[in-house]
């Protein structure tokens, strides 16, 4: 499990940062990656890493907003050359129509199947190993944010015991783990939860849209190992964070802390702000919350599995 943000510019492109997309890498887990917003350029970007788009079978668009959504009817477009299978898009309500009309009007023609699925808040999608909730946020227009939470895994086989039964290793072992109880050729039963060791957790990522900070988000996010929290403007512009609906790098600082989140990433930074800016705008977060980091474009997470 991977995050790669492709862009972490607000509003409009510059030198230094694209305009909002992040990809999910699940590539190890269910053979494909997640894409977060496709703001314009994004299939660009993506020119840049080794995310194959084929393998990109799922997107999600926190909000309408053209910085987040420019991007996509060129990504569907050139997926269609490079063997895409079947992909679904969950976004805000307009996103079908959006997609349809820039589809129609460009007489585009998609190679492989779409599905579109306008969001409403709640578990909008489970998997065999994921399950994904959705919330409304506060920007002006219907902006989500989306939690990703991995099912809890089964524990370590407990070698030390099965041999203490008698039992070598051998494809025996991956029968009794995919097993609830395994009949030993004696007539002996083995109950699965008898040989494994605890259960061990999943891995939650939190990944906002736009919007105004706000404390009551800290139960949808708690206890992520991951936050992806915008941080349009410093400390000292908590005016135009509240004029433009947007948050504050301390804000999300706040909000990560309340949330006893493990990491927390920043994004969306605002063009006003150079290269020379970014170490202030990470420590304003840091004072707050320890473990920051501040995306710049290409920058990417891994998110290593917990076992306890």
């Amino acid at each position: 499990m991977k995050l790669t943000f492709l862009g972490t510019g607000a509003g409009m492109p510059s030198k230094e940062r694209n305009v909002s997309a992040i990809a999910l890498s699940l590539l190890q887990e269910s053979n494909s990656v997640w894409l977060f917003d496709c703001g314009e350029g994004t299939q660009h970007q993506i020119l840049h890493t080794s995310i194959k788009p084929r393998k990109v079978n799922k997107i999600f668009i926190t909000h309408l907003h053209g910085d987040h959504i420019f991007g996509l009817p060129g990504f569907l477009s050139s997926r269609s050359f490079q063997d895409g299978d079947k992909l679904t898009i969950y976004g805000p309500k307009g996103i079908k129509q959006y997609v349809e009309a820039s589809l129609a009007i460009s007489e585009t023609h998609l190679s492989y199947p779409l599905h579109i699925v306008e969001l409403f808040e709640g578990k909008i999608l489970e998997t065999k190993q994921f399950n994904v909730y959705c919330k409304k946020l506060d920007h002006g227009i219907p902006s989500y944010g989306f939690r990703i939470e991995e099912k809890d895994r089964p524990g370590k086989l407990q070698v030390d015991k099965l041999k203490a039964l008698g039992i070598s290793p051998g494809p025996i072992y991956k029968e009794i783990i995919e097993s609830e109880t395994y009949t030993l050729p004696n007539g002996t039963i083995i109950e699965r939860k008898q040989v494994l060791g605890p259960t061990r957790p999943g891995r939650i990522v939190s990944i906002l849209g736009d919007t105004i900070a706000h404390e009551q988000y800290h139960t949808f996010i708690k206890n992520s190992d991951v936050l992806v929290h915008e941080a349009t403007f410093s400390k000292d512009h908590e005016d135009l964070a509240k004029k433009y609906h947007h948050s504050t790098t301390k804000q999300a600082a706040q909000l990560a802390k309340l949330g006893t989140v493990k990491k927390l990433i920043l994004t969306h930074i605002s063009s006003r702000y150079q290269e020379q800016d970014y170490a202030l705008l990470l420590d304003e977060a840091k004072q707050i919350f320890k473990n920051t980091v501040l995306a710049t474009d290409f920058y990417e997470e891994e998110i290593i599995r917990r076992d306890k």
